[in-house]
């Protein structure tokens, strides 16, 4: 799959006119009709990639531990440092794929780290571990993370970012809910209202690149990624199905909301969430099958039959998802990946 980066710098050095560039867009957009269909991203470029990433991760750890003995909050940011230079090096100047994405992961963590260690030792008694079960210890580090992904995003555009920051300020809005006693009881409630919101911030990148051929597709790809187990595992607890003993009407409720994900799935094409949901379909039917006295054999059961469907929805996608976009609205059509 080409890259816009490579057609645009084509473009700057001489090599192609605007009007070429067009053109062979518009070729390649013909002869792989099933390209926007594959939902492609780029993850290792070599096993140099596997050997920077163990060599960044090891600097990174010693540089944490070596400076964060007398203060841990000084190791955090220090490693964070150390994580933009290299990105410096091997993202901007090499264009390494996985390099780009562990640094962005140990950038934004360790600031998090290190400005949550800030808040709990000015703000509360950091000798107990109380300290860090307070909401109010989580806000500041969160926007402070997310600042500092979208700072990072501004200068390296590496498509995980949005993603990482998402993340970082949803942990945060959602500690409040979770740490606070009269409102724990409704953090599968905000979950799924931060799932949605993230799925909606998702789906407004991908409309804004429906032949999948930018990096904003990429940055869409994690914002899914992110969306789906919070929607997924905010529905399946509210469903009652992590409890314990499965019910038939639950795994009749479970069943119909696969086949939603399904083609919720076929619609967006998006794959995210149906593999966020595999996990629990797959306990709640053998569950039952347990229940009604097949202990040995639930698991591979009902491996065995959602494994199977799952492979014909891979090998007839095209087909299907050509149906479902059939049914669809106009007006939603044009969001949508063609």
């Amino acid at each position: 799959m080409y890259k816009e980066e490579n057609i645009q710098s084509a473009i700057k050095a001489g090599i192609l006119s605007e009007e070429t560039a067009a053109a062979l867009r518009s070729h390649i957009t013909e002869s792989e009709p099933s390209l926007v269909d594959e939902e492609q991203f780029r993850l290792v470029t070599g096993f140099n990639d596997i050997f920077v990433v163990i060599a960044c991760l090891l600097l990174l750890t010693s540089i944490n531990w070596v400076v964060g003995n007398s203060d841990p909050w000084l190791g955090c940011f220090a490693s964070a440092a150390t994580a933009w230079g290299l990105t410096e090096f091997f993202v901007r100047k090499r264009r390494m794929a996985l390099p780009a994405i562990v640094l962005l992961l140990a950038f934004v963590s360790y600031i998090f780290s290190g400005s949550l260690i800030i808040v709990a030792t000015f703000i509360t008694d950091v000798a107990t571990y109380k300290a860090f079960n307070s909401p109010v210890n989580y806000i500041l580090p969160a926007f402070v993370a997310t600042f500092a992904a979208y700072m990072h995003w501004k200068r390296f555009k590496v498509p995980i970012t949005i993603a990482a920051g998402t993340a970082t300020l949803a942990m945060g809005l959602l500690a409040l809910v979770l740490f606070n006693p009269s409102t724990r009881p409704l953090f599968s409630v905000a979950c799924l209202a931060a799932g949605i919101a993230v799925f909606i911030l998702a789906m407004r990148w991908d409309s804004l690149d429906t032949r999948r051929q930018t990096r904003k597709a990429d940055v869409a790809f994690w914002l899914h990624l992110l969306a789906s187990p919070l929607i997924i595992h905010s529905i399946f607890s509210m469903l009652g199905v992590l409890n314990g003993k499965v019910y038939l009407y639950q795994a009749i409720a479970v069943f119909m909301l696969y086949i939603s994900i399904g083609l919720v799935s076929l619609l967006i094409d998006r794959r995210a969430m149906m593999v966020s949901a595999l996990g629990y379909v797959i306990y709640v039917f053998s569950s039952l099958i347990n229940d009604v006295g097949s202990v040995s054999t639930g698991f591979g059961i009902t491996s065995f039959f959602i494994g199977s469907a799952l492979l014909l929805l891979s090998a007839y996608w095209h087909p299907c998802r050509r149906l479902v976009l059939s049914l669809a609205p106009v007006n939603l059509k044009k969001y949508l990946p063609q």
